[in-house]
């Protein structure tokens, strides 16, 4: 469904070393550095990036956003969440764990990253 995920940061270094951490602990591996100091991230076609913003002004998050990654197991979870917080994120919402709404029984961990985007590793527990 998406093609790439963009996101803006003012230190593309520290947001380096949190993606790093955050999505190798779900599988994926480090990221590049293109020739435009972009960050990018390549896995099963799709691409995230992170970046400053080319019109030079200030990075921000958005508010009410949230990129979610794909978890394989509560367990991938949570080593995403605990590697994210040893990388310069911080938590946010409720802690890890399950959650029972309209998309059924999800395993839900959110962080912030060190630029302030809210993100979230989501496992879709068994019926």
């Amino acid at each position: 469904m998406f093609s790439h995920i963009m996101v803006g940061s003012n230190d593309t270094d520290a947001s380096r070393a949190f993606y790093d951490a955050t999505l190798q602990a779900l599988g994926g591996k480090a990221g590049m550095v293109d020739p435009s100091g972009r960050v990018v991230y390549m896995h099963d076609g799709s691409l995230f990036i992170v970046t400053k913003p080319i019109d030079g002004a200030p990075a921000c998050h958005a508010n009410g956003g949230t990129i979610g990654f794909a978890a394989n197991s509560p367990e991938a979870a949570d080593a995403w969440h605990a590697a994210g917080l040893a990388s310069g994120g911080t938590a946010c919402e409720n802690p890890p764990g399950v959650r029972e709404g309209s998309f059924g029984k999800l395993y839900l961990a959110y962080l912030r990253d060190p630029a302030g985007n809210k993100l979230c590793a989501l496992y879709r527990m068994p019926a």
